[in-house]
């Protein structure tokens, strides 16, 4: 049985390396990138508290030693189901099984200027892009004479009050407070606003409403301005426009406010659904499709009882889904029964600074916050990163920034090659 999966994500990566070394069964990956990486931990590379290679690592290394298992670098372009082949941007593959986990991308909900001008929080690319934008407005504040170019220069806004944004917010206010003004002393009596802006009318709006409040209070204490029941609805001229009307000068637009799965020419209209997330059945077969399975954020299962409306797009769910249809491609070659997805829920969490995070379990029903509830968000993060050498690495330097509030990870890397000096007044 051969076995082409698109995407190297949670999904992808879990459902590869349980049917590795399986006698059978041979494995094709196919991604845009050569490497994986673990998307909850972007934003400490966006702000410079991990370098890429502690949450990234590559997939023919991963492979390596894994007879069964190869690696296509590589864009999908087609599938063509009525000659089990997908075309890919450098060649095409032939599969007697197909399977998406492409997960989902940023979306913008159609605003334009937005998608142009924000700085998004997906992928490893988007989080040194992040970087490197925020460390070069830092540099020009430094120099800037202008007042208000300095204040548009040193304002952030965070759009988006899922975890991400609550994460992301909370980093920034961490730097401010510890490192800004050590660093720039030439910023010492400027003022800098972090504002976090969502349009729903709490934080963290999936989590238990102990979290949501525990959260609006920290992030708030820490200095974050927290704007609930407003909406981005263009971002222009160094200007956020709000639904209601209001406005924020600022050069910093990240947006963290929403996802959207695939589209992929040749699976039928009829086989998306919300988000145009793929319909698929208990097993993850894609409705309408006979050998196309679809698992992680970029499908959406309507079958599990105590998940009626589909589940949510977390890394737990991709995880098990990878794993659930490893086992069913094992018991397809047996010729048994396959077995159902039925999820898991572990919980769910987010961290708000040095010593702040909410957790909230499930079985039995507990809360936490505060210091424990950051402990066990470190440990499942560490813990769920591909590899030991990803483990080591990442507990180094939370270690360092721990102890000395501090990292030495703010380099622009990648300077723009039209200019060798990004920094100029304005």
């Amino acid at each position: 049985m051969q076995i082409v999966i698109i995407g190297g994500g949670f999904a992808g990566i879990n459902l590869a390396k349980d049917l590795s070394n399986h006698k059978g069964i041979e494995v094709i990956l196919v991604d845009k990138n050569n490497y994986n990486f673990f998307p909850p931990l972007i934003y400490q590379v966006a702000t410079a508290f991990l370098e890429p290679s502690s949450i990234s690592y590559p997939f023919r290394k991963f492979f390596a030693g894994k007879k069964n298992l190869q690696f296509r670098l590589g864009e999908l372009q087609k599938v063509i189901p009525a000659e089990n082949k997908i075309i890919l941007n450098n060649g095409e593959l032939h599969y007697d099984q197909l399977v998406f986990a492409t997960g989902a991308e940023t979306s913008f909900f159609g605003m334009e200027n937005v998608k142009k001008n924000a700085i998004p929080m997906k992928t490893l690319n988007d989080a040194i892009e992040m970087r490197n934008t925020l460390l070069k407005n830092l540099e020009k504040a430094a120099i800037t004479k202008d007042i208000r170019k300095r204040r548009q220069l040193l304002t952030i806004v965070v759009a988006g009050g899922g975890p991400t944004g609550v994460e992301v917010s909370g980093m920034f206010a961490e730097m401010r407070k510890n490192i800004l003004l050590k660093e720039y002393p030439e910023l010492e009596t400027s003022a800098s606003n972090i504002y976090l802006v969502d349009g729903g009318d709490a934080l963290l709006s999936p989590m238990s409403k102990e979290s949501q409040a525990d959260t609006l209070e920290a992030v708030t204490k820490l200095g974050v301005l927290v704007k609930l029941n407003t909406r981005v609805v263009d971002y222009k001229d160094d200007t956020v426009y709000f639904e209601n009307g209001e406005t924020i000068q600022t050069k910093n637009l990240i947006w963290a406010a929403g996802v959207s799965a695939k589209v992929f020419e040749g699976i039928p209209t009829e086989s998306y659904g919300r988000g145009k997330r793929m319909l698929t059945d208990a097993f993850n077969k894609v409705n309408t499709t006979e050998n196309i399975y679809a698992i992680g954020d970029t499908c959406i299962q309507l079958s599990d009882e105590n998940f009626p409306s589909g589940h949510p797009q977390v890394a737990q769910v991709a995880i098990q889904q990878g794993e659930n249809l490893a086992e069913n491609f094992k018991l397809m070659l047996k010729n048994k029964p396959l077995k159902p997805f039925k999820y898991n829920d572990k919980g769910s969490m987010a961290i708000i600074g040095k010593n702040k995070a909410v957790v909230d379990l499930p079985k039995p029903k507990m809360h936490f916050k505060g210091f424990l509830a950051w402990m066990i968000w470190l440990f499942v993060h560490l813990m769920s990163l591909i590899t030991y050498r990803n483990r080591i690495n990442t507990f180094y330097h939370w270690m360092i920034a721990y102890f000395s509030k501090d990292q030495s990870l703010r380099m622009i890397i990648r300077p723009d090659k039209k200019s060798k000096v990004e920094a100029k007044p304005e």
